[in-house]
């Protein structure tokens, strides 16, 4: 599974300060996470145009459940800026963030939320099963943009799991050879 796939052909043209390009640099840390056989989901925190918090799941390289892409990049943000307060700054993440990531979220008062893919199964910011970013009873709120790069950011996921399931049976299929 080391074998990452390509994200980007080389004839694609990025606005350095346009959502494409700050999605391009969360897709470079999935790529790491992959890499790491870790799920590949990776996240960068932008302030006044420069990012300033970078993160990919390390939950398994760390065993902390907690270590998913957009938790560490709040903590790295909340490192360069000396606050836990993240109210001017805009959160990329390639995969919509989970119940967990999107309580984090709200609670370190994130301005923009802007993710790739949808997550059916767990996608708490609209995506997926419940939106916890604009509840009405919460103190903050926080705007939620969806889609950018979606079809990059769904397939290097694809990609991991597919490895994954084919590895998985590789393994299945040599236990059965030995209990026959």
């Amino acid at each position: 599974m080391s074998d990452a796939p390509p994200i980007f052909s080389d004839d694609i043209s990025i606005d350095l300060n346009s959502d494409e390009y700050f999605m391009s640099e969360a897709l470079k840390e999935a790529m790491k996470a992959h890499k790491m056989e870790e799920v590949p989901v990776g996240a960068v925190i932008v302030s006044e145009g420069q990012i300033i918090g970078r993160g990919y799941n390390q939950v398994e390289t760390l065993k902390d459940a907690t270590a998913h892409a957009e938790m560490l990049a709040l903590t790295a943000a909340q490192e360069s800026l000396g606050d836990w307060r993240l109210s001017e700054c805009d959160l990329f993440v390639t995969k919509e963030p989970c119940p967990m990531c999107a309580g984090a979220i709200v609670h370190c008062r994130i301005r923009d939320l802007v993710y790739g893919c949808s997550s059916p199964k767990d996608g708490a910011a609209g995506g997926g099963f419940i939106n916890l970013l604009e509840q009405p009873t919460l103190n903050h709120r926080t705007e939620i943009r969806s889609g950018v790069l979606a079809d990059q950011s769904a397939q290097i996921l694809r990609d991991f799991f597919r490895a994954a399931r084919v590895k998985s049976k590789r393994v299945d299929d040599q236990e059965n050879q030995i209990n026959v």
